[in-house]
């Protein structure tokens, strides 16, 4: 570690600040009362779904939640020992997580939280190989404290972390613009086809139907008459084809990424511009819906076998994706869920008769141009955050081993942001 420190040790976490589980003592877990206050509840599904910082959370715990958990400060490091194993990200706001998630604060003088969560992301793969067990994956604290990480001083700690976290800033950047073009497409969808405040509704009157008010020449229509639902399409077994899992789905954006080559061709099949929904809990509650629009046009991939695809008939894919994240169309898959073996699906039938208020195929073409450019530059950002993944990756662990020094991280950073 030139110029810095090259004095490295090799170190349990907890002889680098405070480790213990989170607190989550009343039973039954789902018990209502514990929920719907003003404390954030973190969950092992928002650590996993974090990129460095986690401010993002889908519960939150009320007093009674409170009294029986804990707030951990912001600046805590959450790590994941159920469910999705090692998983980590940095609170960045006070928060009470359950036992299912481990938290660690660390010491100012030994420890940069930051250096610490990359040296538990780079030895990822050894936590999930001693956590397995015969019913259910566990990483214990115990468990934890058993692989030890190298460690220097806190200079060279706090240096090696500003640049690898400097990859992490630029990803959340451009996180934050893909959120705010998703919020653009879905309030022009919501102004056009729910409002009905589209380009000249002014001189259109409206007119009473089953659906209620819509505009006149518009027309109520069930949604397999606009849609396809698990289109039938062919991809061949013989060759790597692109597979996506159910964790590749975003909650809050069209974006997929975690998308891997994969031989096969068993489960939910698509091409590009379908929109891709989880159908099962808590998956679906929790927004997983992508579009796809990185496949190479004329080839087909695969995914999770607990996908609803929807291929678009007279309606471009940007209308299917929308249509699919409104408010209507989510409430109605959520009521149709149903099931015998423990987990809740949607019934596809109830997507299928759906019904919405179909406009001119003119309308839907200037829709299709006017969300375009949006849906494009998600694509172009979504790029680049992959590429700063892999550069970060990269980088990983030959700035924690101490395999080269900081100077040339810092031309690799430079490089990257372009």
């Amino acid at each position: 570690m030139t110029g810095l420190d090259r004095d490295w040790r090799s170190l349990p976490i907890e002889a680098l600040g405070m480790l213990a589980r989170g607190k989550s003592r009343h039973r039954p877990r789902n018990d209502p009362r514990l929920y719907g206050g003003p404390y954030p509840f973190v969950q092992t599904g928002d650590v996993t779904h974090a990129e460095f910082r986690l401010s993002n959370y889908t519960q939150t715990y009320s007093e009674l939640g409170l009294a029986q958990s804990k707030i951990w400060p912001a600046g805590t490091l959450c790590i994941t020992i159920a469910a999705n194993i090692a998983e980590t990200a940095i609170l960045a706001m006070d928060a009470c997580f359950p036992d299912s998630v481990v938290g660690f604060i660390p010491d100012d003088d030994k420890a940069d939280v930051a250096f610490v969560k990359y040296s538990i992301d780079l030895f990822k793969y050894k936590y999930k190989a001693i956590s397995r067990g015969t019913t259910q994956d566990n990483l214990s604290v115990d468990k934890l404290n058993s692989i030890e990480i190298m460690v220097p001083g806190i200079t060279a700690q706090r240096r090696i972390a500003e640049i690898l976290s400097a990859y992490d800033d630029l990803i959340e950047v451009n996180q934050r613009r893909i959120a705010v073009l998703e919020e653009m497409a879905r309030r022009l969808f919501d102004e056009w086809f729910v409002r009905f405040r589209y380009p000249g509704h002014e001189t259109v009157p409206l007119v009473e139907t089953e659906l209620g008010n819509v505009p006149e020449g518009w027309r109520p229509i069930r949604a397999d008459q606009l849609i396809t639902f698990d289109p039938k399409t062919k991809v061949p077994k013989e060759g790597e084809k692109l597979f996506v899992p159910m964790s590749a789905l975003d909650t809050a954006s069209s974006v997929i990424s975690g998308w891997e080559k994969r031989s096969g061709n068993s489960g939910a099949k698509f091409v590009k511009g379908d929109t891709l929904m989880a159908r099962i809990t808590p998956c679906l509650e929790n927004g997983k819906t992508g579009l796809v629009n990185f496949l190479p046009k004329g080839e087909a991939g695969f995914g999770s076998t607990e996908f609803t695809v929807m291929r678009g008939l007279r309606v471009p894919p940007s209308f299917v994706y929308l249509l699919a994240r409104s408010e209507a169309f989510r409430a109605t898959a959520i009521k149709s869920m149903g099931g015998a073996d423990g987990r809740q699906r949607v019934r596809t039938e109830a997507l299928e008769g759906f019904e919405l208020a179909c406009p001119s195929a003119d309308l839907l073409d200037k829709f299709a141009q006017s969300t375009e450019p949006f849906f494009a530059n998600i694509r172009i950002l979504a790029d680049k955050n992959i590429r700063l993944r892999a550069a970060r990756d990269l980088l990983l662990p030959k700035l924690i081993s101490g395999e080269i020094d900081v100077g040339r991280a810092e031309e690799t950073l430079a490089e990257a942001a372009e």
